[in-house]
This record gives C-alpha cells, sequence and structure tokens, in this order.
C-alpha cells in the first residue's frame, strides 16, 4: 500500500500548535482503505524536531476507525510540520500504510487566513491585452482572491475592472490601482487599494513640483539638483498613496531597461535605508531572459536583512503581466498574504506587518516563495499540501466571471451557487471555531 499523502485526505491540515488536535485521514480510492480488523497506530514525526514537552522526538497519537476514516487525536508541539506515520501492527511487525501531513501554528498565525494576489497587472488600457474586466475574470481562473489592474498612469482601468461585475456575486476581490510614473523620476511605484489616482495628481506639475519641493527641504543629507529632487518625489508619492488608503510599492529596483538597472544603486540604497515604501516588489514580472534580476533583488533584500535585522521588510511578488493568454508572466509570480480577513484594510495591514511572502512559480518548475524563514516555511506546505483543492474552484469561478463578460447572461446566476465555496473549503482545512483543549 501506498504511504504518500496525496492518496489520503487529511482534515484538519493546520491546527493551532501545542493543543490537543483531532484529525481525520481518510483515503481517497477504496482499495487503499483501513481494515477494522487490523490495529493502526499513528507517530506524529515533528519535521524541526519538536515533541513533547521540551525534548525533540516523535509523538504517540491516539487512533480510532470511524466509518473507514482513521481519528488521530493528540498534541502537536510547536509550529512546524507534521508527518503523520500511519502504521499496521501485528505483534512485533510494523507496516507503514500511510503519512498525512499537517501543519501546527501559533496563535498569530493561525488567526489567520492565506490568500493569493497580485498588486501589479496590466490591461489593454495601457500596454496590456485584454480589457480590465477580461484580466479580473482570468485572476481568478488561476486561483487568485484578490488583484488590481494598475495600468501605467492610469486609474480609471481598475474601478472599470470592479464595475464589470457590480451585482455579481463574486469572491475575487478587485481593487483599485495604479502604477505610477513622475516627471524625471526612474522610480516606479504602485498604488494598490488607493481611493484616489497619485498619477493625477502629477498633472499640475507646477503644483506637484512646489509640493515636492517642500519635501526636498527636508533633506540636507542630499546635495540640492537631481539626486535629491528624485528621492523627495519618491517620497511625496509614498506619502500620498497612504493618503489615499493604499500600500505603497517600491516596484523593480533590478530590471534592466536601456542597458541599466531602471533604479540607481544609489537610490535603491536610499529606499532600503529609510523604508518610505511600504512593500518592496521583491519578486517581480520578469521574462525568462530577466531571471536574473529577481535573483539580485532577492539577495539585495537579505542582505537589508542581515544589515538592519530589527527592521524587518514587507515584500510582495507580482506578475507585472501585460497579458493573460500569451503563456508569459500571467500565474508566474504572485504574493501569498496572510491576513485577518479579505477585506482590503487587513490585507494592507498584513503586509505592512510582515506577514507576506513573494512566490515565484516559472513554468516546469515547483513554487518557490520569498521572504521571512518562518513564513517561507509554511507557504511551502500550503503550496504543496493545500491550495490545489483551492485552484480547481476558482478556476470554475474563473470561467464564469469570463462567460460574465463575455455577455453570458446564465453566468451570474452560476457565480452566485459558487459564492462562498473557497472559503468553506479553507474553513474544512483550517477551522476557525471549535474550543480549544490544552493537552
Amino acid at each position: 500500500m501506498t504511504t504518500d499523502s496525496h492518496c489520503y485526505e487529511t482534515v484538519p491540515k493546520v491546527v493551532p500548535a501545542d493543543t490537543s488536535a483531532e484529525v481525520t485521514v481518510r483515503p481517497t480510492d477504496p482499495r487503499r482503505g483501513f481494515v477494522p480488523e487490523k490495529t493502526y497506530e499513528v507517530t506524529a514525526i515533528g519535521m524541526e524536531g519538536l515533541g513533547r514537552g521540551d525534548g525533540p522526538g516523535p509523538t504517540q497519537m491516539e487512533a480510532r476507525l470511524v466509518g473507514g476514516a482513521l481519528r488521530v487525536r493528540g498534541r502537536l508541539a510547536g509550529e512546524q510540520e507534521h508527518v503523520l506515520l500511519v502504521e499496521a501492527v501485528e505483534g512485533d511487525q510494523r507496516t507503514p500504510v500511510a503519512e498525512a501531513r499537517v501543519y501546527s501554528l501559533a496563535d498569530d498565525l493561525y488567526a489567520r487566513r492565506p490568500l493569493k494576489g497580485d498588486f501589479h497587472i496590466h490591461s489593454d488600457r495601457s500596454d496590456g491585452r485584454e480589457p480590465p474586466a477580461y484580466v479580473a475574470g482570468a485572476c481568478r481562473r488561476i486561483g487568485l482572491d484578490f488583484m488590481a489592474v494598475t495600468d501605467h498612469r492610469l486609474y480609471a482601468p481598475s474601478l472599470e475592472a470592479a464595475r464589470a461585475f457590480d451585482g455579481v456575486e463574486v469572491d475575487l476581490r478587485i481593487w483599485p490601482g495604479e502604477e505610477i510614473h513622475l516627471p524625471d523620476n526612474p522610480v516606479h511605484m504602485v498604488n494598490f487599494g488607493g481611493s484616489f489616482s497619485v498619477n493625477e495628481l502629477s498633472v499640475d506639475e507646477q503644483a506637484y513640483r512646489a509640493e515636492v519641493a517642500a519635501v526636498e527641504r527636508e533633506m540636507a543629507d542630499l546635495p540640492a539638483g537631481e539626486r535629491r529632487y528624485q528621492y523627495a518625489s519618491c517620497v511625496w508619492c509614498y506619502r500620498k498613496i497612504r493618503q489615499a488608503g493604499g500600500l505603497a510599492v517600491f516596484c523593480h529596483p533590478y530590471w534592466v531597461t536601456h542597458r541599466a538597472y531602471n533604479v540607481p544603486e544609489w537610490l535603491i540604497e536610499r529606499h532600503l535605508a529609510d523604508r518610505p515604501f511600504d512593500a518592496l516588489e521583491l519578486i517581480g514580472g520578469y521574462h525568462m531572459h530577466e531571471a536574473e534580476s529577481n535573483v539580485l533583488q532577492v539577495a539585495r533584500y537579505h542582505e537589508q536583512r542581515t544589515r538592519d535585522p530589527a527592521r524587518p521588510i514587507p515584500v510582495v511578488g507580482v506578475s507585472d503581466a501585460h497579458g493573460c493568454e500569451r503563456g508569459e508572466l500571467f500565474g508566474w509570480y504572485y504574493t501569498i498574504v496572510l491576513a485577518a480577513s479579505p477585506s482590503l484594510p487587513d490585507v494592507i495591514d498584513a503586509v505592512k506587518g510582515c506577514y507576506s511572502v513573494a512566490v515565484e512559480a516559472l513554468p516546469g518548475a515547483p513554487p518557490r516563495a520569498h521572504g521571512p524563514m518562518r513564513l517561507v516555511k509554511f507557504a511551502q506546505f500550503l503550496l504543496r499540501e493545500v491550495f490545489g483543492a483551492g485552484d480547481e474552484l476558482c478556476a470554475e469561478e474563473g470561467r464564469l466571471m469570463l462567460s460574465h463578460v463575455a455577455g453570458d447572461p446564465a453566468a451570474a446566476r452560476q457565480l452566485a451557487r459558487l459564492k462562498g465555496q473557497t472559503a468553506a473549503m479553507m474553513d474544512r482545512l483550517w477551522p476557525r471555531s471549535g474550543k480549544r483543549e490544552q493537552a
């Protein structure tokens, strides 16, 4: 009998750490069923070597058969992944028959929920290929929980994407956004979720430059001229994004354009030292031949964390895709946010609080999360053990959203019937309620 975890349904997959938890392991194929006449024992093996009490080592769990499923109960120590090894026991002989994988979390993470999203993507209203509403539907089709169209210098397309689903019950959160380009400033910045356009504030260039000059006067340590203006312009922009209630994202610093990095190294250094932004675009939407830029961004992030460990850097991953059907970028890069709820303020607060990781999922390669080690370990578990089932549900919803955009009158009714299905699945795998028993 195979012991592979994917041959068994395990519910829940995520439990509170250091409490008495019950997990049900059920074969997905009747031919791999548990035999009532046999005795089964279950050992929890913590991936990080944490066991019962303060000592390392495996933990024996209670196990009983109920309706063809094995109910396993016991204390799962510490925040870590556990392998639940199920063995059939006959006298002195022990035969492995199944493995299940569960993650136990400390309270701050257990109270949250994982959301996948894209903070930076384009439509045909700037230089993308599909209309804003199509981009939104395609994002749900690949399993995203939230997104914003962030066209170059344009805020209206993000509103257009949301309006296309007015009155339609969809679970994808579609929020406002824009990619900001300011006069004589090489830095690209994203306004994610802001209630007004920052690009539009720079249209009156005289008024814009007067406000930036006021910011420049705060920067006596920078020489007058281009450098002081460029950095002051960035600070002005990030402040305006926050005034709008948005998340201020510092974009693709190591993107190569015009035979040089998009952002001069002195300006990257100043950004990382002062942190005027809310989140660093750690993993950006680079084509295969540009992937070195992500390597540099990740290396620079870790170097800065080493320099200044007391000040963590919030991160996001983005596709920066300019087309959803061209086979490149779209779905290759995204963010996992662990948020208190799927509301915009909670998602922004989670990113600012460093409860997010950037993910690269290049074709033909396993997905890789980047960010704080604690979250990366958990994100890799989610990518391997949890998100697959939800992606299948999202794919159906995304196809219906695209049908709605194409004018199918039945699509909205079908979407209403599916509303809440992904949240219900997640609550089953990661239950919010239930009395927590201290072991």
